[in-house]
């Protein structure tokens, strides 16, 4: 006996569609999970896995109870948002998905469309959390995840993508730059400036822990966003093959452009610099993947791999702003700026064939003779920029003053890490052996030779190397 399928279901379209949110849940668990575990301390490895592990989880909940019909549901204030209510009636998992693009019926269930648009919530404030590792308090941490995805988060998806104001004026946000990538940098970078910044020592020394690690996420992340933007035109379509080529083309680029930029002023190649040349290549495509050719795709490599790298390595060390809010990871260089570049470029280099592949009635940008849309791709990313800014704000001042949560740790557990936060360490072997776990006894004499019998001088840790990056420039050492 098997199962009787619906004559609107495309069993094409569904495993892709289930695929490609596979693949982007897999940017965060364990993508994001294991690059910030790397890119940071080892006192703080444990911490910053779990900060991204925790809001994945969390998203999901708040998703299914109210949240995927606030960003995509009926209106409840016009423009902004859908009506809250939950997505658990079997009945309603099984009904066909009505795409948020054009009001369009999907060729698959509705509970492949709420999972799909999850992964898209989850991994915008895992993104925002690499603005805050190093200090921020896990228990406020608890509370900000599920009150920005459901104040911020759910009105920039509605306004931009279901159907809010910006989509009707035809704002194009292929894949989220501004929905996911301009909000998280926004919010990172107004959050990092409410927590405080991390210790002294920690924030002028900050070297990363385990840049094979970082590589390990980078990777995972690089092949995740296949999903991220081949996935939304929510069929397997031409434009969803376009949109991977593009996605794909246009990271490679910036890497290579990032890279070139670091050889050329800091004499060196940097790992982590090329990893953040792949992410702004990642973020600075998501808005255009689908709707630019691979010429223009090319542009925005060579503009994301420049821009934000201007700004991340030159602006950064001259205004003094930058030097008062302690963005750890420079989220607002690799997806405030990245966005906002490719968002705007979309605005020109949008191609009316690449809008009606995706169903939008938007005839392209400027080079197709509709320069009015670089002004509505600003108006956008202003839109965007602006709620964060407030409502992040609005957020972080509850959990300080109503809730009364501490933001940021103590100086003591600042010092500590993982082990007063968790009472778990990264790396234990490790730390058993230099005696450095609380609690823990060290090994007498014969118990270490047995251990190390190579111990001598001549294999002694050599010191750390230390930076002044700070989140604030691109290599690991120059």
């Amino acid at each position: 006996m098997s199962a009787t399928a619906p004559d609107w279901l495309n069993n094409g379209d569904n495993a892709w569609q289930l695929t490609a949110a596979t693949l982007v849940g897999m940017q965060s668990v364990p993508g994001l999970v294991v690059l910030y575990a790397g890119i940071v301390k080892t006192k703080w490895a444990v911490n910053s896995a779990f900060m991204a592990l925790y809001a994945f989880a969390m998203v999901l909940v708040v998703w299914v109870i109210y949240g995927y019909e606030m960003g995509f549901g009926g209106t409840m204030i016009p423009g902004l948002v859908g009506i809250p209510k939950p997505v658990l009636s079997i009945h309603t998992e099984l009904e066909q998905a009505i795409l948020p693009v054009a009001n369009i019926e999907a060729a698959f269930p509705k509970a492949t469309m709420v999972y799909f648009q999850f992964v898209f919530a989850a991994i915008t404030v895992v993104i925002t959390a690499g603005a805050f590792l190093g200090r921020m308090s896990f228990k406020a941490w608890m509370i900000y995840v599920p009150l920005w995805i459901t104040f911020s988060y759910t009105i920039g998806a509605f306004s931009i993508w279901g159907g809010g104001w910006a989509f009707q004026r035809g704002v194009i946000d292929y894949s989220g730059g501004y929905v996911i990538h301009v909000s998280s940098g926004t919010a990172g970078f107004v959050g990092a400036w409410w927590i405080g910044p991390r210790l002294k020592h920690d924030r002028e020394n900050f070297t990363p822990h385990n840049i094979l690690l970082v590589m390990v996420g980078a990777g995972l992340l690089w092949l995740g966003w296949n999903g991220f933007n081949g996935g939304d035109p929510y069929t397997a379509s031409p434009d969803a093959g376009a949109a991977v080529l593009n996605t794909n083309l246009a990271t490679a680029v910036s890497l290579l452009v990032w890279t070139i930029l670091d050889i050329i002023f800091f004499k060196k190649p940097s790992v982590i610099g090329s990893v953040q040349g792949m992410i702004t290549g990642l973020v600075a495509i998501t808005p255009a993947a689908g709707v630019v050719a691979g010429w223009g795709a090319i542009i925005i490599g060579v503009c994301s791999g420049s821009l934000p790298w201007l700004t991340m390595n030159i602006l950064a060390k001259k205004f003094q702003i930058f030097h008062a809010v302690d963005d750890t990871l420079g989220v607002f260089h690799t997806h405030l700026v990245a966005g906002v570049t490719g968002g705007f470029l979309v605005g020109i280099f949008a191609t009316a064939e690449g809008c009606a592949a995706f169903a939008l009635t938007t005839p392209g940008g400027a080079i197709e003779g509709n320069g009015v849309q670089i002004g509505w791709q600003l108006a956008g990313a202003l839109f965007i920029i602006g709620w964060n800014v407030v409502w992040t704000s609005l957020i972080m001042g509850f959990i300080k003053y109503v809730c009364r949560v501490p933001l940021r740790l103590s100086d003591e557990e600042l010092i500590m890490g993982d082990d007063a936060l968790h009472g778990e360490v990264a790396y234990t072997f490790a730390d058993v052996i230099e005696g450095s776990v609380p609690g823990v006894p060290q090994p007498g004499p014969d118990e270490e030779m047995a251990m190390s019998p190579q111990k001598t001088k001549e294999t002694a840790t050599p010191p750390e190397i230390t930076t002044d990056n700070g989140g604030e420039h691109s290599g690991e050492s120059h």
